[in-house]
């Protein structure tokens, strides 16, 4: 099985190391000290970053950890020039793996244009940078609603039990939104007192998953009536009623 360790870092980030076997690989690193720091108590020797797209806060630490520890730079094929250090380019329908853990690589444009994915299902496990957050998904800063949407469709069918690593802890504002579009949303409701719980300790929210998250989170709920009436968006096509909530969330 892949172990799985989260590093809160910066403001809000996580990032992620990830081992099996003899390598271990790290997604969208900020920072090095931290992970240095972490895999040295390991006993761990770095071995891959995996980068979801080319913001700075994502791929930070790409060219030192390169320098100090040798490891590879896998980054997306649409973004590769502006990926510090890239060794591979991947793209949708491309694999990679970690040890003997095997990650189907997906194309989710939206956030930025050449935004990946990557699904280890065997470990049930997704990391999707900014694209999916929790009760949430990334700004549209390069691309279209329409792309986003199909996206985040593309993440809503893996398995209901598929973890849910995302880069950002921004669980409880996205909560507090998704409560102003579907108030009578009693698994929303249920949820955002237990991320009011975890908060108030310092906890991080992160993992969620494939099923809460289509449950609850209102970026993958277009179809919801309660939200279709609290935009007056009643027949409108899924594709206006998410681009409608992304304009509602940017000003919330």
């Amino acid at each position: 099985m892949l172990e799985i360790v989260m590093i809160p870092v910066l403001q809000d980030n996580y990032l992620f190391l990830l081992h099996q076997g003899d390598e271990t690989a790290v997604v969208d690193p900020a920072v090095d000290d931290i992970i240095l720091e972490v895999i040295g108590k390991r006993g761990w020797t770095l071995t891959h970053i995996l980068n979801t797209h080319h913001h700075w806060d994502h791929t930070g630490a790409n060219l030192s950890l390169k320098e100090k520890t040798g490891c590879s730079i896998i980054g997306p094929k649409g973004e590769q020039d502006n990926i510090p250090g890239i060794d591979k380019a991947v793209g949708g329908g491309d694999s990679i793996a970690v040890g003997g853990a095997q990650a189907a690589v997906i194309d989710v444009p939206g956030h930025t244009k050449g935004h990946i994915a990557y699904h280890f299902g065997g470990d049930h496990a997704l990391f999707c940078g900014d694209s999916l957050f929790a009760m949430g998904c990334g700004r549209l800063f390069e691309g279209t609603a329409a792309q986003m949407h199909t996206s985040l469709q593309k993440l809503a069918a893996l398995p209901d039990d598929t973890q849910v690593y995302c880069a950002h802890e921004y669980t409880e504002a996205n909560g507090e939104f998704a409560l102003s579009l579907e108030p009578n949303n009693i698994i929303l409701q249920k949820r955002m007192d237990n991320v009011g719980s975890l908060r108030e300790r310092g906890k991080p929210t992160i993992p969620s998953t494939i099923g809460i998250e289509k449950a609850t989170n209102p970026f993958l709920r277009t179809d919801s009536y309660e939200i279709r009436d609290s935009l007056g968006l009643g027949a409108a096509d899924s594709v206006t009623v998410f681009a409608n909530i992304r304009k509602s969330k940017d000003t919330f």
